[in-house]
């Protein structure tokens, strides 16, 4: 038992020390699903062992401290964080639990997509925005204000309904940056020799986080709305009557929101937003579902960190923390040295990854990337692993700088770095790294297209020393093909009829 006191102790002092750096500093040590992990270990260890359970736990509260720059706002109804889930199993058990408290009724749902941005609540006195808030630890919030003012889409005083507002609105949001802006945002900075935005979710909030207005002003912040605290003068029965009223009045809503009568409609809805996830123009990390009818909402109640009648059904991350094991050099058929991080493989989208481009040596200085360092890893869509950056506070002195080469890894020939540009290249133009790559971007689909002709058979080829050159594949015999291992005659004639096909092919 002491053991489990002990590892529950750990959990909670980890937690809240990434609560401390996401919350307050806005500089993450590690992934959203790798703190969900964390957070869900000790909710388990403390279901199953209540003994252990503190009212200072992190599970009991809802975050963490504000910032000390702004003044303390607090929330007269707290801003409650969402239960996760991350997969249809999950989600469905959740659904039986709501259904069994309702008394066996049916709820409709409303499933909005999840933005990955920072949450805010706006204050309105007699139709006039007052005071804007941050969420900080959903207790306690930063006051906001001026700088929430300055984004565009934020009203600051109401459309009236039926020519009159509400004495009192809280109205609850997300503020955002769409992905091409902070795109734009981050080249901007570079240019200024300035550090870029780890992701969209930061720029937004250092966007908001400025004590100088103007700076916010500037920052190319947006704002979509969907939940309220304290409403006075205004009766809304429902989810989707919210979001078909809040426009009305004059705010931002997400229209990709939908009514779903069933689970399974919701799941439909959250694999649909899934597979659009990479077009959509702002970061989206999962699909919130909300019991539509307030009512039912009251009778289901809260626990102390969360509601009962929503949950956050997530994503497959996109970004994830590792750890690099080493940084190796690839030769392009161009002779460019490219760097590649190798890394302890981890879950990334979905898919394993256990390399990530580095770009140039450039582009490792800028990122201060070591080998033996902790990094956060990216793969969007069907991008290519790329790091996003190191974690300089994780490091424990045993990390080592990387160093381009000045001798090609691959035949020894010297590696030079011409004059205004960034890339390192190997000189030799027989280098068999080089050779090997021009053979395999010459028999690719978008040139000559030759099925057979693959990474493996490629590399036998320029070992054996049968092509030192494209053309030196027109030359090769039936014979010389078949000797080579997992090569039949049948495969060698295959290939040598797609080599004569290619002959035929338009270079337009």
């Amino acid at each position: 038992m002491e053991a489990i006191r002990k590892r529950i102790e750990e959990l909670r002092a980890e937690i809240r020390k990434h609560d401390y750096h996401y919350y307050v500093l806005n500089q993450p040590l590690i992934s959203d699903a790798e703190y969900d992990k964390l957070f869900r270990e000790l909710q388990e260890l403390e279901e199953k062992y209540p003994q252990f359970v503190t009212p200072d736990s992190p599970t009991q509260r809802v975050g963490a401290p504000p910032a000390e720059e702004f003044r303390p706002v607090r929330h007269a109804i707290p801003m409650l964080s969402l239960q996760n889930c991350f997969s249809e199993e999950e989600f469905l058990e959740w659904d039986r639990r709501v259904r069994r408290l309702l008394g066996g009724e049916r709820p409709v749902y409303i499933c909005e997509p999840k933005l990955d941005g920072l949450s805010v609540e706006l204050v309105y006195e007699n139709g006039v925005f007052t005071v804007g808030s941050t969420r900080g630890d959903g207790y306690v919030g930063e006051d906001v204000t001026r700088n929430l003012r300055t984004i565009r889409q934020i009203p600051l005083r109401l459309l009236p309904l039926d020519g009159e507002v509400p004495r009192l609105l809280e109205v609850r949001g997300e503020v955002y940056m769409e992905k091409e802006d902070f795109r734009r945002l981050n080249r901007e900075r570079e240019e200024r020799g300035e550090p870029p935005f780890a992701n969209p979710r930061n720029a937004a909030a250092g966007s908001l986080r400025q004590l100088d207005p103007n700076i916010t002003a500037s920052r190319p912040l947006k704002a979509f709305f969907y939940a309220t605290g304290r409403v006075e003068g205004l009766e809304i029965r429902s989810q989707e009557e919210l979001l078909t009223t809040l426009p009305k009045l004059g705010f931002p809503v997400n229209p990709l929101w939908r009514r779903c009568g069933t689970p399974e409609e919701a799941i439909q809805f959250y694999h649909q937003l899934l597979e659009r996830r990479d077009e959509l123009p702002y970061e989206a990390d999962g699909v919130v579902v909300k019991v539509n009818d307030f009512s039912q909402r009251e009778a289901l109640g809260e626990v102390s960190r969360a509601p009962r009648w929503a949950i956050a059904f997530k994503f497959p991350a996109e970004e994830a923390t590792t750890r690099v094991l080493d940084i190796v050099v690839q030769v392009g058929r161009t002779g460019a040295l490219t760097p590649v991080a190798i890394l302890e493989p981890v879950e990334v989208s979905g898919v394993t990854v256990s390399r990530a481009t580095l770009h140039n040596e450039d582009e490792i200085k800028r990122k201060d990337v070591r080998i033996g360092d902790w990094v956060v890893v990216r793969r969007a869509g069907e991008v290519i692993p790329e790091i996003v950056k190191s974690i300089p506070e994780r490091r424990t002195g045993k990390e080592r700088e990387f160093r381009m080469p000045d001798r090609c890894p691959v035949c020894g020939g010297p590696v030079v770095r011409p004059p205004g540009e960034v890339i390192h290249r190997c000189e030799n133009l027989s280098c068999p790294a080089r050779i090997k790559e021009a053979i395999r971007h010459f028999a690719s689909r978008r040139a000559a297209d030759i099925e057979g002709l693959g990474e493996k058979l490629v590399d036998q080829l320029v070992e054996k020393g049968l092509v030192k050159r494209i053309s030196d594949l027109y030359h090769l015999s039936k014979e010389q093909l078949a000797a080579l291992e997992r090569m039949g005659e049948k495969s060698a004639q295959n290939l040598l009829d797609q080599l004569e096909r290619s002959k035929g092919m338009s270079l337009a």
